[in-house]
């Protein structure tokens, strides 16, 4: 079975730009680099991957693509461009150009309004992403839900991502909860065209998630979405916060034991090809 990443990051942060970054955190506020994800790719067989962005500037997403431009294995990049500012479609234009630029992400995770993604101001950037083909990594938690809905309904033909499976917060696991979350996932999957990234959920936990835990969600989201929507990611050097490369991708290959062996390689490889374009 052929193995596609469709989710992982490299920084330096003496760059400046990662405002999220714990200081002196022994794991994330170190240089991640090619060399250092080889093992990782070598031990689970993994041979391409999709490059995201994880500073809202311009000038990390020209670091990834040069990253990117000497890096065989990464196949896309993932970049960031002020949604604010009009007068970046011509930006986005010149990136569009790039063979291995495949989108956008906005931050929207860490910006204290909810609605942001909803506000008149940014929604050229919307129709400048459908225009030119690109897609849109959505970042966010379950209470970005209804508005990642709203957005989505708003324009059908996007070509739209959820990343982390909108974080379901896995530290303060309830009935509640998790039937909250599941139902926000399912109105997103049968009510819109998006696609859902199995990925980040180590980390939503205080301690790394047992499978029995992580059961209940994965199935979940291969249920609503289907394998044919549902792609594996790392979410790399985050994830390296409860454990290791192989460990995670190990974890989700047990996860998805129920699935047959084309619903599997979907998760694992198809589905990510299809939506990047690989």
């Amino acid at each position: 079975m052929d193995h596609i990443d469709s989710h992982h990051h490299f920084w330096h942060p003496a760059r400046g730009d990662y405002g999220w970054m714990p200081a002196d955190d022994p794991v994330l506020s170190v240089p991640y680099h090619p060399a250092d994800l080889a093992p990782g790719l070598q031990a689970t067989g993994v041979t391409r991957t999709v490059l995201v962005q994880a500073a809202p500037t311009m000038a990390e997403t020209e670091y990834l693509l040069g990253i990117a431009d000497r890096t065989p294995h990464v196949a896309k990049v993932v970049g960031w461009i002020d949604f604010e500012d009009p007068d970046q479609k011509n930006t986005l234009q010149r990136l569009s150009r790039h063979p291995k630029f495949a989108g956008v992400r906005p931050m929207i995770q860490d910006l204290p309004d909810d609605l942001w993604m909803l506000k008149p101001e940014v929604q050229w950037a919307y129709d400048a992403l459908i225009e030119m083909d690109l897609t849109f990594d959505a970042l966010g938690f379950p209470r970005h839900q209804a508005p990642f809905l709203e957005l989505l309904n708003r324009y059908p033909d996007m070509r739209v991502v959820l990343d982390h499976c909108l974080k379901p917060q896995l530290r303060s696991h309830s009935d509640d909860s998790f039937h909250a979350w599941a139902e926000g996932m399912t109105r997103l999957a049968q009510e819109t065209g998006a696609f859902c990234k199995l990925s980040g959920l180590v980390t939503e936990a205080d301690e790394l998630p047992s499978d029995d835990l992580l059961a209940p969600y994965v199935d979940h989201i291969l249920s609503v979405f289907g394998p044919q929507r549902v792609m594996w990611g790392s979410d790399w050097p985050v994830a390296r916060l409860r454990c290791d490369y192989a460990d995670w991708h190990a974890q989700a290959l047990r996860l998805t034991t129920g699935l047959s062996q084309a619903d599997r390689a979907q998760v694992f490889s198809g589905t990510a090809k299809r939506f990047y374009r690989l």
